[in-house]
């Protein structure tokens, strides 16, 4: 492992999930899976998100289509709440599901319009609690 990029990584993956998200994430790997996480980090955190080729934001918007095309509606989640940390603005989020609906099919937007709405009324039903926790 390269720590100075699994420290970057780590930062990165603090910045757009939030630290409530990743030290859960930490905190429920077992010896199965602590190895998968370190290579998340690395890899996918400070490798690629740390890259500054795309800023945050232009990575979260990526994201949103990949993987509400994907049809992964837990990493959906998690990184619809980054979008909103990393400054994506709720009518960039409905019109890149809307996008997603035209070129990946209606059921993977109507499962991610699903996830954003029901995130979006935690954020507006409790405002103080960040997007990522």
């Amino acid at each position: 492992m390269d720590k100075a990029i699994y420290e970057r990584g780590m930062v990165m993956r603090r910045q757009v999930l939030g630290d409530a998200y990743v030290d859960g994430a930490i905190a429920n790997s077992t010896d199965f899976d602590r190895q998968f996480q370190a290579q998340l980090t690395e890899h996918a955190w400070g490798a690629v998100w740390g890259d500054d080729a795309l800023s945050p934001r232009d990575r979260s918007i990526l994201n949103m289509g990949m993987i509400a095309c994907l049809g992964r509606m837990h990493e959906f989640e998690a990184h619809f709440r980054g979008a909103l940390r990393n400054g994506v603005t709720e009518k960039e989020l409905a019109a890149i599901l809307r996008q997603v609906a035209i070129y990946c099919g209606y059921p993977a937007a109507v499962d991610a319009h699903r996830v954003a709405k029901k995130v979006l009324a935690e954020l507006a039903a409790n405002p103080a609690k960040p997007a990522g926790g």
